[in-house]
């Protein structure tokens, strides 16, 4: 199956987050503290009083930092600068992806909700056990879909028969990239019907 140019980019769109509202925050609150600067600049150039405080004396203060600061407190607030950022070099750099799948579709681009394939696949884990609604979850991210099992007490469970069916079912659907199947059976069980 052969995708088009302009269907990978369009898949792309769908299943990753936009960085827009990371970039605009960032860029509205530079563009507050420049203002903000450029008003005490004006003032102090115009001799009128300070907003917050006028040019001369916050670079007094920022030059005598050092030497009014206890190191630790200089020290905390390199680590604090620092972790802010690494958090915004982190959100530039890593991809936001929303929590939607790629379905492989010869003809269309096809894209499907986590929540739609946490629910089937807890649909089949229950079928496959004869379990009720409340003694099967599912999570789904990105690369895994872990499955946790209450099984009804003094009934055992197959683990490789639920693992077997729950990988069938991802199987119809065509999920690209497939993700890993992981079931978990829980050792307190649940009181039969």
């Amino acid at each position: 199956m052969s995708e088009t140019l302009h269907t990978r980019r369009l898949l792309r769109r769908e299943t990753h987050s936009s960085r827009a509202v990371a970039s605009v925050t960032a860029a509205v609150v530079l563009l507050v503290v420049l203002a903000w600067l450029g008003t005490e600049a004006i003032l102090s150039l115009l001799g009128q009083p300070a907003l917050v405080a006028n040019p001369p004396t916050l670079l007094q203060w920022v030059a005598g930092l050092p030497q009014t600061t206890l190191p630790w407190g200089l020290v905390a607030a390199g680590a604090g600068l620092a972790l802010v950022g690494l958090l915004v070099l982190l959100v530039a750099v890593t991809p936001g992806t929303k929590a939607l799948h790629v379905v492989g579709h010869e003809r269309a681009a096809v894209v499907i909700d986590s929540e739609v394939v946490a629910a089937a696949v807890s649909r089949r884990t229950r079928q496959e056990a004869g379990l009720d609604p409340d003694q099967v979850s599912t999570r789904v991210d990105r690369r895994r879909i872990t499955v946790d099992v209450r099984p009804t007490s003094g009934s055992p469970l197959d683990e490789r028969l639920l693992q077997a069916a729950v990988e069938k079912e991802l199987a119809g659907y065509g999920i690209r990239p497939e993700p890993g199947v992981r079931i978990n059976i829980r050792n307190e069980g649940a009181l039969g019907i």
